[in-house]
């Protein structure tokens, strides 16, 4: 059985292009997507994935919000800041997130992902 992935990000073109990749992942699946830290709560709490990958700049609720309540809720589940702001942790002391990376670090996000949430 896949590992399931939570995408939360207000970028249309961000989201599209994060569902397109676990699209061709046999061992992940996108579970559910979010436009903001709220939904992205909501969701998480409905589906209960085994990752969450969460922009910090977002409308409503940013993810760093975002990201502190759902450690709370779901201490266990792992989740990747993926942001404009890779330098989070030198700005932050305490980030509620198990991994925070650039968004230009595409090209190695699947190996984050298989870090933090290795497939069965």
């Amino acid at each position: 059985m896949p590992k399931t992935v939570l995408v939360a990000d207000d970028s249309d073109m961000i989201r599209k292009l994060l569902c397109r990749l676990f699209e061709t992942e046999e061992d992940y699946e996108l579970c559910a997507e979010a436009k903001n830290g709220e939904e992205a709560i909501s969701l998480a709490v409905i589906h209960k994935p085994d990752l969450i990958i969460m922009d910090v700049s977002m409308p409503v609720m940013d993810g760093l919000r975002a990201a502190k309540k759902l450690k709370q809720i779901m201490p266990d589940t792992p989740i990747l800041l993926f942001t404009q702001h890779a330098d989070l942790r030198m700005m932050f002391e305490d980030v509620p997130a198990d991994r925070v990376i650039s968004k230009t670090d595409l090209v190695s996000l699947m190996q984050h992902v298989r870090e933090l949430a290795p497939a069965r």
